[in-house]
């Protein structure tokens, strides 16, 4: 492609972003991610991403939402990393699958199964996709801080929000419900949708990235007849995110 004064999609140039940057999937997630940076500004919208800065720290501190799923926000971090952005923490929700993740719980990513098509146009599938070692770090310790029920391990990234939901309805549905019963064996956390992708892209490019979510529900635990509601408010992930990228920029100034 030839060289824009703009990032093709997110419309975004140097100086726009700090080098940290928060990525939900949801659009209308960003204004309020951004209410946590300290004199944050709207900075830019066009397709699924909107973009904020703000500070934290007296770092320069963004916003950026991807849209759903692996293809789009594979664009979105490439485009910022072309500008700057060298860490990115995600912000989602999921759906539980281990028994022991309940609604409001906050799960951060070591890992996350690659179920989706666009890594594979970075890396074999036999590579994994894992979180940075450091933001993994120091999503951990923000959550241990903050004092909120949290689980650290793998998740599972697809492409089909219905392939998950309703897997029954599939003309694969063998296919499906069988790797559904292979990630409760192994003891997979969560489901969501962009996880291995931001930590395969990020590989690729030498960058650093983590992950952590808000649990809405666990399909699981209804069906196993254990007590679980439907909850959709993303402060705790917020707030662990927020902590993290404070806790990597006292970090980075060493």
């Amino acid at each position: 492609m030839t060289k824009q004064d703009l990032e093709y999609h997110i419309k975004l140039k140097e100086g726009d972003v700090g080098r940290y940057c928060i990525l939900p999937g949801d659009p209308g997630r960003c204004a309020k991610i951004a209410e946590y940076l300290d004199d944050a500004v709207f900075v830019q919208s066009n397709r699924e991403y909107v973009t904020y800065t703000g500070t934290l720290l007296g770092e320069k501190v963004s916003v950026v939402s991807t849209g759903i799923g692996a293809p789009s926000a594979a664009i979105a971090i490439e485009e910022l990393a072309h500008i700057g952005v060298d860490t990115f923490i995600r912000i989602g929700t999921c759906g539980g699958i281990d028994l022991d993740v309940e609604t409001d719980h906050v799960v951060i990513a070591s890992g996350a199964i690659r179920q989706e098509g666009t890594s594979r146009e970075y890396a074999p599938m036999e590579f994994p996709a894992v979180a940075t070692y450091d933001v993994l770090v120091a999503l951990v310790e923000a959550a241990k801080k903050l004092g909120y029920d949290h689980h650290v391990g793998v998740v599972q990234s697809k492409d089909s929000f219905y392939g998950q939901h309703s897997p029954e309805t599939m003309p694969i549905s063998g296919e499906l419900l069988a790797k559904w019963e292979a990630w409760k064996r192994l003891g997979v956390l969560a489901s969501e949708m962009e996880s291995s992708i931001l930590f395969t892209v990020a590989a690729a490019r030498k960058l650093r990235a983590g992950a952590c979510f808000h649990t809405v529900w666990n399909q699981e635990r209804i069906l196993a007849g254990l007590d679980c509601r439907e909850a959709h408010d993303t402060s705790r992930a917020i707030e662990v995110a927020v902590e993290a990228v404070k806790m990597l920029i006292e970090k980075d100034r060493g």
